[in-house]
């Protein structure tokens, strides 16, 4: 296959599948942890409560974010042609880009904003992409 196309599906592909953990993982938690007498699809009314929720209504949406782009990252990394490393933290990049526009439109507590910042994105991606080194280099072996 051609390295463009791979690189490409690489970014896509990895992004999809991030992005489907990434709402398992969001919809497991209001599961889990049901906000009472909210809509969770109306973003006013989750705006408004956020700020008022204990730590175990941030489990969930700091896991989705976390594990959506290590698993999306670990995806580009195997999938890419070359470069595979700037790959899996590109997917990184553009979770952290999303994480950041969904902490502006519905603000938590600043400690769960800055933990999601700072360590769910970047990080992530960095480890996802060293997973799938290790295992791509243990096949070639």
């Amino acid at each position: 296959m051609n390295p463009i196309i791979k690189n490409i599906l690489a970014i896509v592909l990895g992004w999809l599948l991030g992005s489907t953990i990434n709402m398992l993982l969001i919809q497991t938690g209001h599961s889990v942890f049901p906000i009472e007498g909210i809509d969770i699809n109306n973003m006013d009314a989750l705006s408004k409560v956020m700020p008022t929720l204990e730590y175990n209504y941030f489990i969930f949406p700091f896991l989705a974010h976390a594990l959506g782009t290590l698993i999306g990252a670990f995806l580009a990394f195997i999938i890419a042609e070359n470069h595979k490393m700037k790959f899996a933290l590109a997917i990184g990049f553009l979770f952290l880009l999303g994480g950041i526009a969904v902490n502006y439109m519905i603000s938590g507590p600043i400690w769960f904003t800055i933990t999601d910042v700072l360590l769910a994105y970047i990080p992530m991606a960095w480890i996802g992409g060293q997973i799938a080194k290790v295992i791509t280099s243990k096949k070639q072996d």
